[in-house]
């Protein structure tokens, strides 16, 4: 049984028939958001081809992106069809390129920074929440920092499902997100560091709350991804300089000459940090923390708003919000550095002939050789 439906990225033709949901919809519903999302995105089918997808199925969203880069190309397991671009009309296991799943072989992701063996399972009730939670840390980055990979998980999935059990559009989630935001520079500003800091924390589980749910739920946007990446650019140097003349209502101000270092080296460090990211992504195609291994270690604890705010929850346990600042300001040096050493071994690598690759690229090739 097969169903042929016209999308804005052209032909889909449906396998099967599933009555299991998945993330509140069907999985022809949620078949259909993501090939409207490629779509959106930019993605095209080749002239005389269409999707197939099996319902009968779940599956990473990697496996559309990659057989959408390839027209020709069939994700399956074993001898069971589950995703690609095939000539239209065809049997979907005779495409010229079968690539079979079920042998454990892992791929690169390079949306999401990690490699891994993407998720296939049979869509039906007694798999539906485990397929839910695999989706869901499925969307996570495996190149992050340490309170989004190690801490954030666990509850920003009950937030998730709670969200998508209300209908809860991602944006909802980001505005409730941003208000906390504006509240906890607020109360920073006022010296109430607890509670600005709880603030703080809800917000920064709700960043990752409305990433998941629209990419769980496929209901990205153009506007929420400008109102979730602009926010998480703008924001961390104003806590950190509200947090510093917040210090005059707990008796810490600090000097002028010790503000003014603090200011510049939290802002420009930020910014320059940044800013070498950029270098790094423009002129060698991939980010600058996936190149090795230690680089993405390092993603870990470098000086961004997670890592931060763990320095200056450290130093407000101790009662000194003033020594946190003046330690956030130390690493925001020391983690620039880091970065623009690594920079610089970059252009020497590649002025020396030798390509930059990085180190999951290279996993991914050896996974495949002794899989061949």
């Amino acid at each position: 049984m097969s169903q042929t439906i016209s999308t804005t990225l052209g032909p889909v033709r449906m396998i099967g028939d599933n009555a299991t949901p998945i993330w509140g919809m069907s999985n022809a519903e949620r078949n259909r958001r993501m090939a409207e999302s490629a779509a959106k995105n930019g993605s095209t089918l080749a002239d005389g081809h269409e999707l197939v997808f099996n319902l009968l199925y779940a599956f990473d969203p990697l496996l559309l992106r990659l057989a959408l880069e390839t027209p020709g190309t069939l994700f399956s397991w074993g001898e069971t069809p589950i995703v690609g671009q095939v000539a239209q009309g065809i049997d979907p296991m005779r495409a010229p390129h079968v690539i079979d799943l079920s042998d454990g072989r892992r791929l690169y992701n390079r949306q999401l920074r990690k490699l891994e063996q993407p998720m296939v399972r049979v869509l039906e009730p007694s798999s539906r929440r485990e397929i839910e939670r695999r989706s869901y840390f499925g969307a996570y980055k495996g190149v992050t920092d340490i309170l989004t990979k190690y801490l954030w998980p666990q509850l920003a999935l009950v937030l998730t499902r709670i969200a998508a059990q209300l209908k809860m559009t991602p944006n909802m989630v980001s505005v409730i997100g941003v208000t906390l935001c504006l509240i906890a520079t607020w109360m920073f500003a006022q010296g109430m560091f607890w509670t600005g800091f709880l603030c703080g924390f809800i917000f920064m589980v709700l960043d990752t709350v409305d990433g998941k749910l629209a990419r769980c739920t496929i209901t990205s946007s153009k506007w929420g991804n400008v109102i979730d990446h602009g926010v998480d650019l703008v924001h961390p140097p104003f806590w950190w300089y509200f947090w510093g003349t917040g210090l005059v209502y707990w008796g810490l101000p600090l000097s002028g000459a010790t503000f003014t270092f603090i200011m510049t080296a939290v802002i420009a460090g930020y910014i320059v940090q940044r800013l070498i990211e950029g270098m790094f992504l423009k002129d060698f195609k991939m980010d600058i923390h996936v190149w090795r291994p230690f680089d993405s270690q390092f993603r870990l604890i470098t000086a961004r708003r997670n890592p931060n705010m763990v320095i200056l929850l450290v130093a407000l346990i101790a009662g000194r919000p003033d020594i946190g600042l003046i330690a956030l300001a130390w690493w925001t040096i020391i983690s620039l550095v880091v970065h623009a050493v690594r920079l610089a071994q970059a252009y020497a690598v590649s002025r020396s002939g030798r390509p930059i690759v990085s180190w999951m690229d290279e996993a991914e090739a050896g996974a495949q050789v002794q899989g061949a």
